[in-house]
């Protein structure tokens, strides 16, 4: 006899029993590991080469303007061209400006850095081609991965793997930084990166290619094509609200782009504190996906993730106010617990509500909302730095994610109301 609740069985591990599945989590960790030791060190170097808070603030923004510039049409070519080409070559240009960064910190290129003119412009123009890059991997890597698992019930399970993989990568990544710089220097900081990255290369390369999914409905030109994600969410309440919850905490509450100047002037805790305050948002992320892999986030879903972003803007409020290191790491840890949350509920709508030739085109979408929200947030966060001061400016950006929050929960009935239990199968 046929157990009825089987179907609501929850197998923790069961996308990690698929190869190449396993092979994509290993090689993002790498590239993420990669890319926050690299985005630790540039905002070290141009910290200490400027010694200005709206200058970190200009790394964000000159990464997310390309990037959401060539989102829409990046989303389309994921829809279009085999994802996992996309992949391999997106990684190979951030190999090459990993490579062009410890060129700069080198021997042959410090000196263009002290030539008047040239200043900080050879780093600022490196972040600029990789947010390019940035632009086209992310709505591919969002759409490959789906493609790698053989049915549909190991999705959410998949996300959770990712998000707890991702974060935990971000978690070594900041920390690993933090005692390169502090011990050896920002050149050979670079080279570790680039290393990485190459491996990181390797390791996309063994995976299985796969084909496009099929296309449902008529093929539509290139105009209506790209603008055909923004059209999906927008028509969608729910995932809608979901991702402007997240697009606006991020962009006023993250206190990221700040951290160098918390662990210099407020903290003094120099570079090897630097890496440990910018890994603890990551280590309360990395620890909160992995206890919702064993018990994934269900009843009343939608007012947990409110619940969760609302904590995220007081956290933040009392990250600003503190001046003890170890109460300031407490409090950016539990940034990244009320972050994780948030992540999984939005990756978990979007893959469960787009369809699968959309995939990519719908990613590009959130890839504007969020991904470079991380990167315009950190320039309101050194904009406001400058006019404000540091402190200030931090507590207002999580006092507006607060409203922010208490805005949507009256607006979004659908978000507010939102269960994910699973219903169990009928005979």
């Amino acid at each position: 006899m046929s157990d009825p609740d089987s179907a609501l069985r929850h197998d923790p591990y069961a996308a990690l029993r698929i190869p190449d599945f396993r092979r994509l989590i290993s090689a993002r960790i790498l590239l993420t590991v990669a890319t926050r030791i690299q985005g630790l060190v540039v905002s070290w170097q141009i910290f200490k080469l400027t010694n200005d808070p709206l200058a970190l603030g200009l790394i964000g923004l000159t990464e997310a303007i390309p990037s959401i510039a060539v989102s829409l049409y990046a989303g389309h070519v994921a829809d279009s061209v085999r994802r996992k080409n996309i992949i391999v070559v997106t990684v190979g240009v951030l190999l090459l400006c990993a490579a062009a960064l410890a060129f700069f910190a080198s021997p042959l290129g410090l000196p263009l850095l002290a030539k008047g003119a040239w200043f900080t412009l050879p780093l600022y123009s490196v972040i600029f081609v990789s947010g390019i890059a940035r632009g086209f991997l992310g709505p591919a890597l969002f759409s490959f991965m789906p493609q790698l698992l053989p049915n549909r019930d190991k999705l959410t399970n998949a996300i959770t793997w990712n998000s707890t993989t991702y974060q935990a990568a971000a978690v070594l990544g900041p920390a690993l930084g933090g005692y390169l710089i502090a011990h050896l220097n920002v050149g050979n900081s670079y080279l570790v990166a680039t290393s990485l990255l190459a491996v990181a290369l390797v390791q996309f390369l063994t995976i299985a290619s796969r084909p496009l999914p099929e296309l449902v409905g008529e093929r539509l030109g290139l105009q209506d094509s790209v603008l055909s994600g923004l059209r999906f969410i927008w028509n969608n309440q729910l995932v809608l609200a979901a991702l402007s919850l997240d697009l606006f905490a991020v962009l006023f509450g993250g206190a990221v782009a700040l951290l160098p100047v918390f662990a210099v002037n407020i903290l003094k805790v120099g570079a090897s504190g630097l890496g440990h305050l910018e890994a603890a948002p990551a280590v309360g992320s990395v620890l909160m996906a992995a206890f919702l892999t064993y018990f994934p986030l269900r009843r009343h879903a939608g007012r947990k993730l409110l619940w969760a972003v609302a904590g995220f803007g007081l956290a933040t409020i009392c990250f600003a106010l503190s001046t003890n290191f170890w109460l300031s790491l407490f409090l950016l840890f539990l940034t990244g617990v009320f972050d994780s949350v948030s992540v999984i509920v939005r990756s978990t709508l979007l893959h469960t509500f787009t369809p699968e030739h959309m995939k990519g085109r719908v990613s590009a979408v959130n890839n504007i909302f969020i991904g470079s929200s991380n990167e315009i947030g950190s320039f309101e966060s050194g904009a406001a730095a400058k006019l404000l001061g540091v402190v200030p400016s931090v507590i207002f950006g999580g006092a507006m994610t607060m409203l922010v929050v208490a805005i949507t929960a009256m607006k979004a009935d659908k978000l507010r109301k939102l269960d994910m239990t699973p219903q169990p199968v009928k005979a």
